[in-house]
């Protein structure tokens, strides 16, 4: 069992939490289709901020922006955590420490990503986010993941499918690598985020009315 600095349990989640949900939303797509295409992409195909959506709806350079965005928030919010875990509270953590702040600022990059204080709320489906989030962590962790849902995704074409694979073996994966139950609840509440936003999509999948995925955009 992991110890934990009782600073961290005073402090540094505040402040890690706020810098991780500011940077979760910044969301790629939004801000790409708004403020640049001018046409938000939220008023098109499903009315999800996520790249898929996008992708389906513009296509083109563009996704590779959307992509590097939100990859780019997910590394600096695990990024700061850290820092903030180690130089804010006069270095109580210890490496093995460090894994409590990556999860900590990976939960509220997602929740800025899925919940956007400055975009009323309506945000993307935290795949892309959260699949960084992962890789972050322990590449043990992100080959269940990234494995599953990438075998999902390429035999079935339904992107939604590989998404919920990812969110509900999250925790697993998380317990099976680091057997803690704090970090496993962690993981529970950030599996349960991916699976809850594709609570839509799954209710398509039983229907057969789901969406595959196709590499040419709509025009």
């Amino acid at each position: 069992m992991i110890e934990i600095p009782l600073d961290f349990l005073i402090g540094a989640p505040l402040l890690s939490a706020a810098v991780a949900y500011f940077l979760g939303c910044s969301n790629g797509a939004v801000i790409i289709s708004k403020y640049i295409l001018r046409d938000d992409v939220r008023t098109h195909g499903s009315g999800n901020a996520g790249l898929t959506n996008f992708h389906r709806t513009f296509g083109g350079g563009l996704t590779l922006a959307v992509i590097l965005i939100d990859v780019f928030k997910a590394v600096a919010a695990i990024l700061i955590a850290v820092w903030i875990s180690r130089n804010l509270w006069d270095g109580a953590w210890s490496s093995d420490g460090d894994v409590y702040a990556k999860y900590w600022g990976g939960l509220f990059c997602l929740l800025g990503h899925m919940f956007p204080c400055m975009f009323k709320f309506k945000g993307g489906k935290g795949i892309l986010s959260g699949g960084t989030i992962a890789l972050m962590l322990d590449w043990r962790i992100a080959l269940v993941v990234w494995g599953g849902f990438l075998v999902l995704a390429v035999l079935t074409r339904y992107v939604s499918l590989g998404s919920i694979w990812a969110g509900a073996s999250f925790p697993f994966a998380t317990w099976f690598v680091y057997h803690d139950r704090l970090l496993t609840a962690l993981g529970i509440f950030i599996g349960a985020l991916v699976v809850w936003k594709h609570r839509g999509n799954l209710v398509r999948l039983l229907k057969g009315q789901e969406s595959k995925f196709s590499l040419h955009h709509k025009k």
